[in-house]
């Protein structure tokens, strides 16, 4: 079957499963007539386990593992539950802290950051994990500036069509010349639009990420 077919039964994005390719965790036949990927409903299974591995939050690295035989199945989610425990014990320290600032501040402007840094930093010396600034703010700017380059090209391409539609007021044109003239920037639009927003959802969930973490 085709990728399209793999996408809709597994329910993950044809980027996703290349990447999970390039990564070793699917190795489809290749057509030795056209040398296309043919896959297998053997593939879409192991790409559900994959995905299930993966909303639990476990490591390409260790489900390659998994795959090669040096990581048990067992061991792999004996190491993900104790990160995962790791995890809870690390949320309930931001929420304490939470309910001390909350508890203790009463202005934005009586808040001493430094000092309640410099606690934060003890704690991460004692093992705990807060929030990862680099990812979470690079997200945010990386979805900003998808955005804007979508709404420019979108901007550009209306400007080029009323254009095209001003001229044609003062210089009429055969109607076929002015279709022709103003579809081109019109399918820019729309390619812009769903480009954007599919970029979007990629960012969201994710998988911009993916390479940098695993």
């Amino acid at each position: 079957m085709k990728i399209n077919q793999v996408e809709e039964l597994a329910g993950i994005t044809k980027k996703n499963i290349r990447f999970y390719e390039e990564q070793g965790l699917l190795n489809p036949e290749r057509n030795p007539e056209n040398g296309y990927r043919e896959y297998t409903l053997k593939d879409v299974e192991n790409l559900l386990k994959v995905k299930l591995l993966r909303k639990l939050d476990v490591p390409i690295e260790e489900i390659r593992k998994i795959n090669e035989g040096s990581l048990s199945f067992s061991e792999c989610m004996s190491r993900q539950s104790r990160r995962l425990k790791k995890e809870k014990e690390n949320l309930s320290v931001t929420m304490e802290l939470c309910e001390k600032l909350k508890n203790e501040i009463t202005n934005y402007d009586q808040i001493k950051a430094s000092d309640y840094l410099e606690e934060l930093s003890e704690l991460e010396k004692g093992g705990a994990v807060f929030v990862d600034l680099e990812k979470k703010d690079v997200k945010a700017r990386t979805m900003t500036g998808a955005i804007l380059a979508g709404s420019i090209f979108t901007l550009l391409s209306a400007a080029v069509i009323i254009g095209i539609l001003i001229a044609a007021a003062h210089e009429p044109v055969p109607p076929v010349i002015l279709i022709i003239f103003i579809g081109f920037p019109a399918i820019t639009i729309i390619l812009t639009i769903a480009v954007t927003v599919q970029r979007i959802k990629e960012i969201r969930k994710g998988e911009a990420y993916d390479a940098r973490n695993y």
